[in-house]
């Protein structure tokens, strides 16, 4: 299907993905002037935003089990789910690291490490926030919910530790 600049351009609001295929097609072919740069310069922006934005919460969901594992475990038998979590999370960061090194550099800067904590902070309220989880409330909060100012206001992970403290294995040697 061959299709000019302005049609183009509306395809990209009626059919994304035939948007993209047409593109794909006047980038192979050498057809420059016809390729709706606005549109395909924006959705590379958008690529690289959205494998970060993937990166920084895989990071938040690890900095959100280990800080339950390390501060909310009444009984020792519990947290094994928090681990599993923590196992996955990891597993992707890794494959996403393998395929795109330069987001590991940015994923170590302490802006990211903030951000990542600042999400996992918000994530523990509202868990804490579950009618499941009061047993943990009046545990540790003793009656009221807890809110981000309860929680550490500076990171308390390093990168590495993100990527490698297990402390659950630790507590076992």
């Amino acid at each position: 299907m061959e299709l000019r600049a302005q049609s183009l351009k509306e395809l990209y609001e009626k059919d994304f993905y035939l948007w993209l295929l047409e593109n794909l097609r006047l980038l192979k072919n050498r057809e420059l002037d016809l390729v709706d740069w606005e549109n395909l310069l924006e959705e590379i922006e958008d690529m690289g935003k959205s494998l970060f934005k993937s990166v920084r919460s895989h990071m938040s969901t690890i900095m959100e089990h280990l800080y339950k594992w390390e501060n909310f475990r009444y009984v020792p038998e519990m947290g094994y789910d928090w681990i599993e979590t923590i196992t996955n999370a990891r597993r992707e960061l890794r494959d996403i690291f393998e395929d795109n090194p330069s987001l590991r550099v940015k994923a170590q800067d302490s802006e990211t490490l903030r951000w990542a904590w600042k999400a996992a902070v918000r994530a523990l309220v509202d868990w804490f926030e579950n009618p499941k989880n009061k047993t943990w409330v009046l545990t540790y909060f003793k009656v009221k919910l807890p809110t981000e100012t309860d929680f550490p206001q500076e990171c308390p992970y390093t990168f590495e530790q993100v990527m490698q403290y297990k402390p659950w294995v630790e507590e076992n040697t």
